[in-house]
């Protein structure tokens, strides 16, 4: 058995701290795989861009009569203008390292970590101490002033002019990145809590009152009298009130009541007031510290001073799918396995969105109400790219759509990922049509 917990792999460091990231090459991590997440705030160029950083943090317990040992698994991921690099911490292996913190107490080895990191310990939290951690946003952002916003009782430091500098107050640190686009943290520390996913325990949600299990709630507000007005907060503290889910904690109730009244064209401004309406509908979720189990509660409002709510028709175009099309939600992932064929039409907003990824998305528009359901505007508008070489247009692997020869510098929309032909090579379909014309991608390379 290993000893050296600390330890943590040269090569994934690297992939951050070192090489320029590529943007044909992109990485991503599925926050929903992760047992145990701690998102760090973002990250704010010199330019206006915004990157968003995420440490995906996961401590598993073990399991002794199971033969599973505990585990740490720690990765930092950042997206740029849709470029998404993932730095992989992997305990064992040379390069930056990684401990785990008890208070006071500092486990190192797997010994250790077995000991004091048992199923008794599921739902506890610890600290995360990483040293070293690089994070690369390519020549392109080289020599910029960032600012890092980390999360409350999460800290960092690194070194800047031959200065060590740490988190101010507000849990922001400012740096530069070096002339490779990179940025060196000397340490970042943040919690994360032990999880025993062998533990079969389930979310229930019950009535405070009666202290039955409940599927669904219901709860009585009064709106005030001179303006309707309402605050999200009222309805956070009566719900809370009203219901609990024991042995776990809810998580994004404020928000998912935002959400609920922005489906209604409700708007909630910057304080959390809004005109209510006479009734809505919003999500309370709970999640368990010992293994993770979810469980929601849908929950009613009746306001029975609200205001009527004439439901507005969101402005909408018909546009066609020129490119095969999933459909994603709003975190940019993707919503089971319907799709849009290509050639079809679709009623979609009127402008794109940009979701988390960095990429620009056309939400569906169905009955007039936005549906929280976007496709990837590539897949309709195309992306315009500049070809390298001389190009003809084929309509298979082996025949030329027509006698057309585009020039190298020609401009040219192509339309979603591209395709693989019988021959082993990729080619985009370009042309706003149904014809069958296509164009090597090794022309744009």
């Amino acid at each position: 058995m290993k000893k050296n917990l600390r330890i943590v792999s040269v090569a994934a460091a690297a992939l951050l701290a070192v090489a320029p990231v590529a943007a044909s090459a992109v990485s991503t991590v599925n926050a929903d795989a992760i047992t145990s997440v701690t998102q760090l705030g973002g990250l704010t160029v010199n330019n206006g861009d915004t990157v968003n950083v995420k440490p995906n943090i996961s401590l598993n317990t073990s399991v002794p009569q199971a033969g599973i040992n505990a585990a740490i698994s720690v990765s930092f991921s950042a997206t740029v203008n849709g470029t998404t690099a993932v730095s992989n911490f992997t305990p064992g292996e040379k390069g930056s390292t990684v401990e785990l913190k008890d208070g006071d107490k500092v486990i190192k080895d797997n010994e250790t970590l077995n000991k004091e990191v048992s199923q008794a310990a599921a739902g506890k939290k610890f600290t995360v101490h990483l040293t070293k951690v690089g994070l690369n946003f390519g020549t392109k952002n080289a020599n910029k002033d960032v600012t890092l916003s980390f999360p409350k009782g999460a800290s960092a430091t690194a070194i800047v002019n031959g200065n060590n500098v740490n988190t101010d107050s507000n849990g922001n640190l400012k740096v530069k990145l070096d002339n490779n686009g990179v940025v060196n943290l000397d340490s970042v520390d943040f919690e994360v809590t032990a999880k025993d996913f062998s533990n079969p325990i389930v979310v229930t949600w019950f009535n405070r009152t009666t202290n039955a299990p409940v599927t669904a709630g219901n709860i009585t507000l009064y709106a005030g009298s001179d303006a309707g007005k309402m605050n999200v907060a009222q309805v956070v503290r009566e719900a809370e009130h009203e219901y609990n889910a024991k042995g776990a904690h809810v998580v994004n109730t404020t928000s998912n009541i935002k959400e609920a009244l922005k489906a209604m064209n409700v708007d909630v401004d910057a304080n959390g007031w809004f005109t209510a309406p006479k009734s809505f509908t919003f999500n309370m979720t709970a999640t368990s510290d010992v293994n993770n189990a979810t469980a929601t509660l849908p929950i009613t409002v009746t306001v029975p001073n609200g205001k009527e709510v004439t439901p507005a028709t969101v402005p909408s175009q018909s546009k066609t799918i020129m490119h095969n099309a999933y459909f994603y939600d709003k975190d940019a992932k993707r919503v089971g396995t319907d799709k849009v064929t290509r050639y079809n039409a679709v009623t979609v907003a009127m402008n794109t969105t940009t979701l988390a990824n960095g990429i620009s998305y056309y939400e569906v528009i169905e009955n007039g109400k936005a549906t929280g359901k976007y496709i990837n505007a590539d897949n309709i508008d195309g992306t315009k790219r500049t070809l390298k070489h001389n190009a003809y247009v084929y309509k298979t692997s082996k025949k030329r759509a027509n006698k057309v020869v585009l020039k190298k510098g020609t401009e040219v929309t192509t339309y979603g990922g591209s395709y693989t032909f019988k021959n082993g090579k990729k080619y985009y379909k370009i042309g706003a049509n149904t014809k069958k014309t296509y164009v090597k991608v090794a022309n744009f390379e």
